[in-house]
């Protein structure tokens, strides 16, 4: 699960088509395009994965990205199963990234502040969630919140990737539980889900991260990383 050796060739070519579809995909929300949320979302996630891969990084955020494809796609479906299933892709693509992350040292003061978060958010929810949603929504948070917390050892851009990860998926559950939505509310759910998982592949390749250690080698080490 370590570093591949990369096509930097492809690198600039594939970080720019990843940035089109996100920019077309984003621009079909505004307009309330069907048919390009539908062609554009399912390219995202695979085009930024194919940029980590041609960066040469770990393959265990490869896997994370490929995950959240598979949810995207699921999550497109609008049926309940279909949803469950989405959100197990996702919640195993947050496991991907807490492996990424290994076990260097986080401060706790910002795991307690994400824990009080994680607490009211779920109690305030939970009323409004539908019966089958609750406990698995629950479960997922818990996994969400630990990769936003985390994700503070690859330094500030994945530390923020993972507070607008937990952001736009607070927001997809307040659409569940039947919340008054802020306007353009999905344009701002994708907004902060496609920054976020950029900003997440960024932190990783930016320290060549791999779970062997390497994070936690260069934070002690007091340097950006490989």
């Amino acid at each position: 699960m370590s570093a591949r050796a990369g096509a930097p060739a492809l690198v600039r070519p594939l970080l720019a088509a990843f940035l089109a579809a996100s920019a077309v995909h984003l621009t079909g929300l505004l307009a309330g395009s069907e048919p390009l949320h539908l062609a554009t979302k399912p390219l995202l996630m695979p085009l930024l994965a194919a940029y980590a891969a041609a960066r040469g990084g770990p393959r265990i955020l490869v896997a994370a990205l490929l995950c959240g494809w598979a949810g995207d796609v699921l999550l497109m479906s609008g049926a309940e199963p279909a949803f469950l299933a989405g959100m197990g892709f996702f919640a195993a693509g947050h496991v991907c990234y807490l492996l990424l992350f290994g076990r260097a040292p986080v401060r706790p003061v910002t795991g307690l502040l994400y824990a009080v978060v994680l607490v009211v958010f779920v109690a305030l929810l939970w009323p409004g969630l539908p019966t089958g949603l609750r406990v698995p929504l629950a479960g997922y948070s818990l996994l969400l919140t630990a990769t936003a917390w985390r994700a503070g050892v690859l330094g500030r851009l994945a530390g923020t990737g993972g507070a607008l990860f937990l952001l736009s998926d607070a927001l997809i559950a307040t659409g569940l539980a039947d919340w008054p939505q802020p306007p353009a509310h999905d344009f701002v759910v994708m907004l902060t889900y496609i920054a976020a998982q950029y900003l997440l592949t960024a932190g990783a390749l930016e320290h060549g991260s791999d779970p062997g250690g390497t994070v936690t080698e260069a934070c002690r080490a007091g340097r950006a990383g490989a």
